[in-house]
């Protein structure tokens, strides 16, 4: 009776290390099976991310490139008014252009607000102060309203403070961007 016992004892402990070996393969196969899900998951989420993170810096983009475009207009067609003004040929077709380029600018720098992160909504806030100033100046100059100490002498110096703040405003958005280093001169 003996050996028929430990036959017994054997056949079960043969049984449950199989069962017992099935059980811990299952176990380590769902761990596997569960970190592979986790790490597919954290991918995504990543991906997710990167996207999110690349259509906000092609918004950005687009946005600056919008603005950036504006801002040139604006002050190619101010210097084409102040240079009208000077010649004393200022005609209706620069008065609509001037202020066509005014309501761009206005539009394109109200969506640029949306987005644009505090240092270049500085340097745009800068830019929009100095495009307003000297709008009014050429209007006031443009219709002999001029106030005292105000000529076309000064409209060109604003104009020239104007084009520093505009290489700002570049400078800022680039850094913004990545393409050059937030320190770099241009």
């Amino acid at each position: 009776m003996s050996s028929s016992i430990s036959e017994i004892a054997v056949a079960v402990l043969g049984i449950g290390g199989t069962l017992a070996s099935a059980l811990l393969t299952q176990r380590t196969a769902d761990r596997a099976r569960l970190r592979e899900l986790e790490h597919a998951r954290q991918l995504k989420a990543e991906e997710r991310e990167y996207a999110t993170r690349q259509a906000q810096l092609e918004a950005r983009r687009t946005s600056y490139a919008a603005l950036n475009a504006g801002t040139r207009d604006y002050i190619t067609v101010m210097a084409n008014f102040w240079h009208a003004l000077k010649a004393g040929e200022v005609t209706d077709e620069l008065r609509s252009d001037l202020d066509r380029a005014r309501r761009d600018h206005r539009l394109r720098h109200a969506e640029a607000q949306m987005m644009l992160p505090d240092a270049v909504m500085a340097a745009a806030s800068t830019v929009n102060r100095g495009f307003g100033d000297l709008y009014g100046l050429l209007k006031r100059l443009d219709r002999g309203l001029a106030e005292e100490g105000e000529g076309l002498d000064v409209a060109q110096e604003d104009m020239r403070r104007l084009w520093d703040a505009l290489w700002e405003l570049r400078r800022v958005m680039r850094a913004d961007l990545g393409i050059t280093p937030p320190e770099q001169d241009l």
